[in-house]
């Protein structure tokens, strides 16, 4: 069975978020990347809200490298505005590199701290 790009993104975003959840204390960081723009939103999974979120369409235009960099720092500002200063990375189903990275690193770089750490059991509701 053949599938298309979009498609495959979205299997390897749901194998993704089986590992991946959001907290109050560390809300999931997810992005999402379109033709023309980025999106970055901080969830808390268990309470279902997104706690903050930014777009570049809010600042600036276009989806290259550059952007991406104020995105990121868009990002880690509406983050720490809302008193989030731990978050785990949600690529949504895109690879981490280009502008992922870059975006990461810039939200990093802005004051974000990145944890890996899965959520603890008790947390997790299935």
């Amino acid at each position: 069975m053949s599938f298309n790009r979009k498609e495959q993104r979205t299997t390897r975003h749901r194998r993704l978020r089986q590992r991946v959840q959001g907290t109050a204390e560390r809300p999931r960081m997810a992005i999402f990347i379109s033709n023309r723009h980025l999106y970055v939103q901080f969830i808390d999974d268990l309470a279902g809200r997104t706690l903050a979120a930014t777009t570049s369409g809010t600042a600036v235009k276009g989806c290259n490298l550059a952007t991406a960099k104020q995105v990121g720092a868009l990002a880690a500002e509406a983050a720490l505005a809302k008193g989030l200063r731990r978050v785990v990375v949600d690529r949504g189903g895109f690879r981490f590199h280009g502008r992922v990275k870059q975006l990461v690193e810039a939200a990093v770089s802005g004051g974000l701290k990145i944890t890996n750490d899965a959520a603890p059991a008790a947390e997790v509701t299935k």
